[in-house]
């Protein structure tokens, strides 16, 4: 199989040959081009045909962020976004993701060569998955009169109370989670049973996530915190590097927030949720599962299915990556796969 042609574009020197190094030593990958900014980047973008491209946000001359969203309006690309740890970066690889980055990886803080060194492994997986990912091409925004709605005058109430014998949504995503994610809520209405999601990613940019997610739905997302309580029309994110469980008591479901080791390399881990949720909620449960690399949520999903669940898949034509919805399906885990577009219908039908 031919090698994956990777460019890496980032102002740091030293960055960017720790780096080409580790893809080196992968026989599977070769680092074709190096670049200090996006504007040395572009022409060898051209000549090199790289099938992936490393990204950092903070460079000279062109941000990363403006250069993405040029790359894919024109030429798209998969993209893995390089972010420094930090609460303006979080905001920014979120916004990366939403113009279309397949994924990010976080520089370490200190002692950036062997920092990036113990990433080694993350680096190739997400190299590789990347290479993979079902990439589509941003249409440039047309400037219109915008159509004015009663929406705008008299927002719908956001309900966050619970009702008796209330269902529950609970919903895993990787790769690709956070745009499928937003896309979801937005077609979700208002009472909807409360949400609880699980989306891989580190901590601080769970609530930038969250924040960001918030301002774009009716619904009201915030990141969980350890007692919150499940209700209808709220939507809790799992914190970046904590467990989320489901738990229930005689007032209805609430969340605890733990930590422990990563669960298929990932904390939190889609496969706790399901798990916490086949044990507390059982029948009353929905499972989704979205876009994602690897197979966190799969034997979750079976259990929730076992416990009587009803489990949604998201289909793979509509996928960044279709790793966590084809195990959870291979396993006999699903009910349905369907689009994005399609699930709201599906939920409330199950809830009805």
């Amino acid at each position: 199989m031919a090698k994956i042609k990777v460019l890496i574009v980032d102002d740091s020197a030293v960055t960017r040959q720790i780096v080409k190094d580790i893809l080196d030593n992968d026989p599977g990958i070769e680092v074709v081009g190096i670049a200090s900014d996006p504007v040395f980047a572009e022409p060898k973008i051209e000549k090199l045909k790289p099938d992936v491209i490393t990204l950092d946000i903070e460079m000279p001359r062109m941000n990363g962020i403006t250069f993405l969203d040029k790359l894919m309006k024109t030429n798209p690309i998969p993209v893995v976004m390089l972010s420094a740890h930090t609460d303006h970066h979080a905001v920014e690889t979120i916004k990366s993701l939403e113009l279309g980055a397949v994924d990010f990886i976080t520089k370490p803080k200190i002692n950036i060569a062997q920092g990036i060194e113990s990433l080694r492994e993350e680096i190739i997986t997400k190299i590789k998955a990347a290479a993979k990912a079902n990439i589509r091409k941003k249409p440039n925004r047309l400037v219109v009169l915008p159509k004015h709605s009663v929406d705008e005058v008299i927002k719908p109430d956001r309900v966050t109370g619970p009702k008796p014998n209330d269902n529950v949504i609970v919903l895993g995503a990787s790769t690709g989670g956070t745009v499928a994610i937003s896309d979801l809520l937005q077609l979700m209405p208002v009472d909807s049973p409360g949400i609880v999601i699980v989306q891989h990613m580190p901590e601080k940019f769970t609530k930038a996530y969250a924040d960001r997610i918030n301002d774009l739905v009716d619904l009201t997302v915030k990141e969980a915190e350890d007692g919150d309580r499940v209700g209808r029309g709220l939507v809790l994110i799992a914190p970046g590097g904590k467990h989320m469980l489901l738990q229930r008591d005689g007032k209805g479901f609430y969340v605890q927030i733990k930590d422990g080791p990563p669960v298929n390399r990932h904390k939190p881990s889609v496969d706790v949720l399901f798990r916490s949720a086949a044990n507390s909620a059982g029948k009353k449960a929905i499972g989704v599962i979205l876009t994602g690399m690897g197979s966190d949520g799969a034997r979750g999903m079976l259990e929730l299915k076992e416990a009587g669940a009803f489990n949604i898949a998201q289909s793979k034509e509509s996928c960044v990556v279709f790793g966590m919805p084809k195990a959870a399906i291979e396993m006999g885990a699903v009910d349905k796969t369907v689009p994005i577009e399609l699930m709201p219908s599906l939920i409330i039908a199950q809830v009805a």
